[in-house]
């Protein structure tokens, strides 16, 4: 019988422990996005009050947080895009807890949570691509809200898929082997970053 959004087979070890999963990223990705979106609030703040002000992250002209924070990209709704980060992963870190302490999330959290996490990755692709191509420069507090929002949206389809398609072959297969496309995933953004900058590191070399 085809699982439905209702989710069968809930209260079984594999669900239980899946949850609990899913719960241990929420709650340690949601911790370490919400603590680099904090350090950028007060990095921007500092640089509002202080002119003169470099970012503890602007390294060299390519590792620069002040370029990406000074860019339109880092304000596209009006105000500076941390803030965003510092409610988005406070709800992270607070459903992350819940299901730890054994909370059931009903459909409606799981689906609330691919929605939310689906419009996170679309936006940090967006900032991937501008700081590559049209800022040309990187910021690593940046990178870290990156790497946890692709982090938070891959364990969020995979519970997802657990509730609507729960015994496909190719969905048992992903939670088999559930970190291996993030790894791949970041491999891949290292990449192009490496390769948009190649001429800089070469240099350093």
């Amino acid at each position: 019988m085809t699982a439905t959004l209702a989710g069968t087979g809930r209260s079984s070890s594999g669900a239980v422990a899946r949850r609990r999963r899913a719960g241990a990223v929420y709650l340690v990705g949601g911790a370490i996005g919400l603590a680099a979106a904090a350090v950028l609030v007060l990095e921007r703040l500092a640089m509002l009050s202080d002119p003169g002000y470099v970012p503890s992250c602007s390294i060299n002209p390519v590792i620069s947080c002040g370029s990406v924070m000074e860019s339109a990209q880092a304000s596209v709704f009006g105000f500076p895009n941390p803030l965003i980060g510092l409610v988005a992963f406070a709800v992270v870190v607070t459903g992350g807890v819940a299901m730890l302490a054994g909370f059931e999330p009903p459909a409606w959290f799981t689906v609330g949570m691919q929605v939310g996490s689906t419009l996170g990755l679309v936006f940090v692709h967006w900032l991937i691509w501008q700081s590559l191509a049209e800022i040309h420069a990187l910021c690593p507090y940046c990178m870290v809200v990156w790497l946890v929002t692709i982090t938070v949206f891959w364990y969020s389809t995979l519970e997802t898929l657990a509730l609507v398609r729960p015994a496909r072959p190719l969905v048992v297969a992903l939670r088999r082997f559930h970190s291996s496309v993030p790894a791949v995933w970041y491999l891949l953004i290292l990449a192009a970053a490496a390769w948009t900058f190649r001429d800089f590191f070469f240099g350093l070399a």
